[in-house]
C-alpha cells in the first residue's frame, strides 16, 4: 500500500549519525588519565570513572538540554505584592546541582588529605564541563571561597561544615536551618567593571567586623547562593565582606533588581543586586579587599583553564563522532585527508590545553611543600588562562564545521558550546587584564620566571625551535620594565613553549614534533588544518579516537 501523500511521517533518517550518548568520558580519555596518574591523582580513578559515565549519558545530555532551554526567571513580588527576590529554576538544573555539588566538586580539594587532591579535583572538573557548564560557576566560586573564608576564622566556624557537604539546598533559608550551602561573589559595579577601585558602595562599621554596605552590584553570579564575598569602601580602601543572602531571623539581606538575558551559560543565572541596610562581615585586612579577593581569584582562574580544557575535549570527541560517521563523496568525513588534517591538528591543541591544565593542577598540590612550585602556579595560572580561553572559540567554531549546517543548529550538541565559548574569556578578568597580571607577577616575583625557565629549558636542548623561540622571549623579557603593550605577545609565547615542553616530555613524538613545528617554528597556517604534509595526521588523530 502507498504511503499516503499526506502523511506527516518525516522521511527515514539517511547518513546523519545517531547521537554520541551513553559514553565513558574517563575511560575513552588516555591523554586525562594518563596526565591525572602522573600528577599524583590516579586514586581518583574509581569516583572519575562513574562522573565520566554520568556525564557521557543520555540522562545528562537531557537535563543539560533543559537547563539552558529554560532559562532562570526572576519573580521579585509574591501575589500579596511583598518583595521576595526569588529565582525560579527549572528542574533540570536542579538536579544538575545535586549531582555535581552530590559528587564533591566543591569540597573534595579541601576535605581530601591524600597527596593529589586538586589534581583529583580537576578530573572530576575536567569531565563536568563536558557536559554542562552553567552549574560549574556556582561549584567554582563554593570551592574557591573556602580558602577566602578560613581568613575569617569566626564567620569559617559557621559556614564551612555544611559549605563542604557533599549536598545540595537550594531552599531560600537562614543557613542555620540548611543542610548545605553555596557561596557566590558579587565584585564589580557598572561605572567600574575590571577596575575594582571605582567601585563606590560603601561600608560603614556597626559592631566589631560587622557592618552595614549602601551600593549596588552590576554582576553578581549565582545570585540565589546562600552568602557572597563582595567589596566595599572602608576609609582605608576596598575592603572584603561576606554578605548572607538571608538574616538569621529570616529576612531578605539585598534586593534583587533584575537577571541578564545573556548570550550563553544561560542555565547559571546571573543578576544585578542593590544593598539598602545590607549586613555584612568583613573578611581580611581592611583596605585589602583585592588583595584578598586575588587567592580566591587564583583558584577560579585555575578552574577556569581546566573547564576550557574540559569544553575542548567535549568539541573534539563530537567532532570525531561526527565525521566517523558521516559519509561524504563516497567514504567517511573522517577518512579524507583534508578534514583528517583538521581533526588532527584539533587533537593537538586539545592534547597540550589538557596537559597543561594537569601540570598546573599537580603545581597547586605541591605550593605547600615547595617553593618553586608556588611561583610556578602564580605565573602559569593567568598564562594558562589567557591562552587556552583566547583559543577555546575558534576551536569550538572549527569542531562545528566538522558538522557542516548541523552543527549551527540548537538540536545539535555544537550550538550551545559554541555560545559558551567566550564567557571564560571574561570571567575573573578579561584578556588585557590577565596579561598585565602576567607582567605584574614577573617583577614583583622573579622567581616565578625562573621557576618557568627551569621547567622549560632543559627541554629546548633537544628541540631547536623551542630553544629559538625561548631565546627571543628571554631576551624581550631581560629589558624590564616591559613595555605593558608587549603584555599579550608574551603571555602567548610562554603558553606556547609550555605546551610544547609537555607535549615534548609526554607525547608521543610525532604528535610533540607537529606541535612544535607549526606552533613556534612556522610552519602551519593561522586556521586548523594546515599541518605538513611530513606529518601522519592519522596516527595524530588515531591517539584521540578512543572514544
Amino acid at each position: 500500500m502507498r504511503a499516503s501523500l499526506a502523511s506527516t511521517a518525516p522521511p527515514a533518517p539517511h547518513n546523519l549519525p545517531a547521537p554520541l550518548v551513553d559514553i565513558d568520558l574517563w575511560r575513552t580519555d588516555p591523554v586525562l588519565r594518563a596526565a591525572v596518574a602522573r600528577e599524583g591523582g590516579g586514586w581518583i580513578e574509581a569516583r572519575a570513572e562513574a562522573l565520566g559515565r554520568f556525564v557521557g549519558s543520555v540522562e545528562m545530555q537531557t537535563l543539560a538540554r533543559e537547563a539552558n532551554e529554560h532559562a532562570p526567571v526572576l519573580q521579585n513580588y509574591d501575589r500579596n505584592g511583598e518583595r521576595i527576590d526569588l529565582v525560579h529554576y527549572h528542574a533540570a538544573y536542579h538536579r544538575l546541582m545535586q549531582a555535581a555539588f552530590g559528587a564533591g566538586l566543591h569540597s573534595l580539594a579541601w576535605k581530601e588529605t591524600r597527596t593529589g587532591r586538586f589534581v583529583a579535583r580537576a578530573a572530576l572538573n575536567y569531565l563536568w564541563n563536558q557536559g554542562e557548564q552553567g552549574t560549574a560557576c556556582p561549584v567554582t566560586m563554593s570551592f574557591a571561597a573556602v580558602h577566602v573564608l578560613r581568613g575569617a576564622p569566626a564567620i569559617a566556624a559557621h559556614w564551612e561544615p555544611k559549605l563542604l557537604t557533599d549536598d545540595y539546598d537550594p531552599r531560600p533559608l537562614p543557613m542555620q536551618e540548611k543542610r548545605a550551602l553555596t557561596v557566590g561573589m558579587a565584585m564589580t559595579e557598572k561605572q567600574g567593571g575590571s577596575d575594582l577601585r571605582a567601585n563606590t558602595t560603601v561600608a560603614t562599621p556597626v559592631d566589631g567586623d560587622e557592618h552595614v554596605l549602601e551600593g549596588h552590584k552590576w554582576f553578581c553570579s549565582a545570585p540565589m547562593s546562600d552568602g557572597f564575598l563582595t567589596l566595599a569602601q572602608r576609609a582605608e580602601g576596598p575592603t572584603c565582606f561576606f554578605v548572607p543572602r538571608v538574616l538569621p531571623d529570616g529576612r531578605r539581606n539585598f534586593a534583587l533588581v533584575r537577571l541578564k538575558d545573556k548570550l550563553g551559560n544561560r542555565s547559571n543565572a546571573s543578576g544585578e543586586i542593590e544593598y539598602r541596610g545590607t549586613r555584612a562581615w568583613r573578611v581580611g585586612e581592611p583596605g585589602r579587599g583585592i588583595a584578598t579577593l586575588i587567592e580566591m581569584a587564583h583558584l577560579t582562574r585555575f578552574d577556569i583553564v581546566v573547564a576550557v580544557a574540559g569544553m575542548m575535549r567535549a568539541a573534539l570527541v563530537q567532532a570525531l563522532h561526527h565525521t566517523r560517521h558521516r559519509r561524504a563523496f563516497g567514504e567517511a568525513l573522517i577518512d579524507q585527508p583534508l578534514m583528517r588534517n583538521v581533526l588532527a591538528d584539533l587533537a593537538l591543541e586539545c592534547e597540550a590545553a589538557t596537559l597543561l591544565a594537569f601540570r598546573l593542577a599537580g603545581a597547586f598540590d605541591r605550593t605547600q611543600t615547595d617553593e618553586r612550585e608556588q611561583h610556578y602556579a602564580r605565573l602559569v595560572t593567568p598564562i594558562a588562562k589567557y591562552w587556552l580561553c583566547k583559543r577555546l572559540p575558534v576551536y569550538i567554531v572549527e569542531a562545528l564545521e566538522c558538522f557542516g549546517g548541523n552543527g549551527y543548529v540548537e538540536d545539535w550538541p555544537m550550538a550551545r558550546l559554541y555560545r559558551e565559548a567566550p564567557l571564560n574569556g571574561l570571567w575573573e578578568g578579561s584578556g588585557n587584564v590577565i596579561c598585565l597580571d602576567v607582567l605584574r607577577a614577573i617583577a614583583k616575583t622573579p622567581r616565578a620566571l625562573e621557576a618557568v625557565y627551569e621547567e622549560l629549558a632543559p627541554l629546548s636542548v633537544a628541540h631547536a625551535p623551542l630553544a629559538r623561540h625561548l631565546a627571543l622571549l628571554w631576551g624581550t623579557l631581560r629589558n624590564q620594565p616591559v613595555a605593558l603593550r608587549e603584555a599579550r605577545r608574551i603571555t602567548e609565547g610562554l603558553a606556547l613553549a609550555l605546551q610544547a615542553a609537555l607535549l615534548a616530555r609526554h607525547a608521543p613524538p610525532e604528535t610533540a614534533e607537529a606541535f612544535i613545528a607549526t606552533r613556534l617554528d612556522g610552519e602551519g597556517g593561522r586556521a586548523f588544518g594546515t599541518l605538513p604534509e611530513r606529518f601522519d595526521c592519522g596516527a595524530i588523530v588515531a591517539r584521540a579516537l578512543a572514544c
